[in-house]
Parts: C-alpha cells; structure tokens; sequence
C-alpha cells in the first residue's frame, strides 16, 4: 500500500488537534483530562467516518480496529499516547497513533494488507507531569499501577489519579487490584512509532531511525532539604545551616561523579529540576532554610541506575553532617529499562532499506509506553522519526515528509510480520 497519498489526512488532523489543544503558548493536553479527552473525542469522530471500530478498553484507553475484528483475534498492536506536557508540542505521542490510524485507515480503504490483522491503541497518560508518574494508561492495562500510585495527586487540582480514572470510565476496582485488564496471548507484537525527542538524527541527517532499547529511570518529584532560615548578614559561613548551598553541593558532586561514569563508558543521564525556594518565605536578606528540588537518573542498566541511586543517597548523609541539614524524600519511582525484539528491529531495518531511507539504529534515552510491552514478554519495536528543536516543549518541528516515510515505514513492517 502507498501510504504518501495520506499525507493531507494527516495535516488535517495535526492541525485539527492543534487547534483545539493550543494553550496560546504551545498545546496542552493534560492527562485524563479536558485537553486528552477532547483529542480523543476527534479521533474517534474520524475514525467511526472511516468505517472503523472504537472502543474504551477498562483502563479508559481508546483502541481502534477494523469493524469485523473479533475480540478474540489475536492482532499486532501499533499505539502512542495522546496526552502532553503542558504547554508542549503537537507530535510527541500524538504522532505515533496518527501513523497507526492511517494504517488502519488504508487497509480499510484499499484491502490487501498482507501482514496480521491490526489494533491500534491511544493511550491515555503517559506523561508524568500531570501526577509525577509515567506510562499510567498503559500500566493501568498491564496490572501495574499500585494503590500508592493511584493516590498520587494532579499538579494543580489537587484530586487523585484514581478520580480522574474513574471519572473517564476506567474500571478502577480492576485497576486498583492490579488485574490485567487485556489477553496478552493475542497481542502478537506491539509496534511504537515516535518522534526523536534529542538531537541525534537531526545532526546525523537521519528521517527514520529504528530502536535498540529504552532507558529505565530513578527519580523522586520532591526532595526537600531543611535548613536553619537566618538573616543573610550575621551567620558567618561555619554556622550556617544554607538549604541552598548544600542542594548545589549536592548537585555537584554527582555531576562530578556522572563525568566520571560517562569516562567509564557507563551508560547514564542525571537531571535536578524544579529547584525552588518556598516563595511565602524566601528574601534576599535570608539565608534559605528550606529548598524543594526533583531529581532523576536514567540508564539503560537497572544495576547502573542503583548503584548511582545508592550514591547520590550516600552523599546527601555526607552533606548532611558536613553542613547541618537534612534531607527528606518523598516515594521513589522506578521504571525499568527496556530492551526491542531483535526480529522486530531487523523487520523495521529491512523495510527502512528496501525504501531506500537512510537510518541508524539507536536507543531511546526517553521513555515509551513500548517498554512496559517489551518489559511484559511481548515482542516490542520502535520507529523514530526525524524532529527539530526536541521535545517536551512548544517548538517541536516534525517535517510531515518525515512522518510519511516512517508510516510506510510502518505499514511495510506489519505488512511483513508473520
């Protein structure tokens, strides 16, 4: 099937999307809520105009397929998420089920598909800005969501993951239990098309590019660490207590140790983020005595992502009794790494040669929902495609010629798995 003739369908629905998504910054489309289910909702409403099928499964994710498909008929699975960050960009998720749709779109249109019948699957929360926690929709469907993480609460309301679930039609009891909401036997395969979301293939020339492995990360959304708040003018350094100070030591030690790592040829990235002052209190005339900040590791190795935990916890005691502060943190997340199925990657491969599409095979330093497939047994890979000005931000520039290829792409791939 020539898929290019799509690709006015798929600028309507970018566009579409956009539209109803932009925050007059970038778009936001927050998880669970107004701006997702709004995306949703026009998926939906194009899908069913195109003869298609369109269910809610019981973790409140949209799955859509050809309108005699069975339940019981084992199928690959081709999804994305439809949720951003706030005040992101159009394509990050979004992209993956467009390119999935017009899949399904054509083998509607024109019959012919040589490959196994196809669901593909919007999936709701994946971003992690909206409760602290990643990949909720999907892990919702796989039995993996706790109780303590349905208690998380969203950034600004207030109210919990589980009443946002329930009030867009998730089976929380089921999710609450941790059942596995789907027949893993009859997804055969689980394919992931997503755009790059750093520099790599902008800098190599590369529109498509095929997945190794996803990073797994450590992180906690709040450390604080407490201090003594006193007037800025009369503590003389060895009696102060500085929240502020003893943060950036922080900071920097294990900057010196992730240079030290990377020398080592250990796969590894370390970010601190959200760094602040309680803005009630906070003065130019006050030494901090309270200071909030997120940190994260992210690596292709669970064993590199504790031992650095390890030691970042090490150093925050040692900063501890060398400054007279204390640290405190709140539940630590884990995400596993995740590698791509070896005959998965070298079908995306053959069919990025055979259309004559330069790429490279590389990892993700990102996370996807793919990892919690690959993660569950279920024979996983992930296509990039090319975009400028990286991600998590208002500036994401997707050529759609790109997108395009990395459909055919796509629809070359399921067309050769057997």
């Amino acid at each position: 099937m020539d898929l290019m003739q799509y690709r006015d369908l798929a600028e309507q629905i970018f566009n579409d999307i956009r539209e109803m998504s932009f925050d007059g910054v970038g778009v936001t489309r927050e998880s669970y809520g107004e701006g997702e289910s709004a995306a949703g909702d026009y998926l939906t409403r194009l899908a069913e105009a195109e003869g298609l099928a369109v269910e809610a499964d019981r973790a409140a994710n949209l799955v859509f397929s050809a309108p005699d498909l069975a339940a019981e008929t084992p199928a690959a699975w081709v999804g994305s998420h439809i949720d951003s960050v706030p005040q992101g960009g159009n394509y990050d998720g979004l992209a993956g089920v467009v390119a999935g749709l017009l899949c399904l779109i054509a083998r509607q249109r024109e019959g012919g598909a040589k490959g196994p019948p196809l669901r593909v699957v919007a999936f709701r929360g994946e971003e992690s800005a909206w409760f602290g926690k990643a990949y909720m929709g999907s892990s919702a469907l796989l039995g993996k969501l706790s109780q303590a993480d349905l208690d998380l609460t969203q950034r600004t309301t207030g109210d919990t993951l589980a009443q946002y679930m329930e009030r867009v039609g998730a089976d929380i009891e089921a999710i609450r239990a941790q059942e596995v909401l789907v027949d893993l036997g009859r997804i055969l395969a689980y394919f992931e098309l997503h755009i790059e979301q750093g520099p790599v293939m902008v800098a190599r020339q590369l529109p498509v590019a095929v997945v190794s492995g996803i990073r797994g990360n450590i992180r906690h959304n709040r450390i604080e660490c407490l201090g003594d708040a006193q007037h800025s003018g009369v503590v003389p350094r060895w009696l102060r207590h500085d929240a502020m100070f003893a943060v950036s030591d922080l900071i920097m030690r294990l900057d010196e140790h992730w240079r030290v790592l990377l020398e080592r040829g250990t796969d590894l990235v370390v970010t601190a983020g959200i760094v602040q002052t309680d803005p009630a209190e906070h003065s130019i005339s006050r030494i901090p005595g309270r200071v909030g900040f997120s940190l994260e590791a992210r690596s292709k190795s669970t064993d590199t992502l504790e031992a650095f935990y390890q030691l970042m916890r090490a150093e925050c005691s040692a900063i501890s009794r060398e400054r007279g502060v204390k640290f405190e943190f709140d539940r630590r997340v884990f995400s596993e790494p995740a590698t791509m199925d070896p005959r998965i990657c070298d079908i995306l491969s053959r069919a990025c040669e055979e259309r004559g599409a330069p790429y490279e095979v590389i990892p993700s330093g990102a996370g996807h929902d793919a990892s919690l497939f690959a993660n569950a047994g279920i024979p996983s890979g992930m296509l990039f495609v090319r975009n400028q000005n990286g991600s998590h931000n208002p500036h994401e520039a997707m050529e759609i010629e790109d997108f395009m290829l990395g459909v055919q792409v796509l629809a070359d791939a399921l067309d050769q798995l057997s």
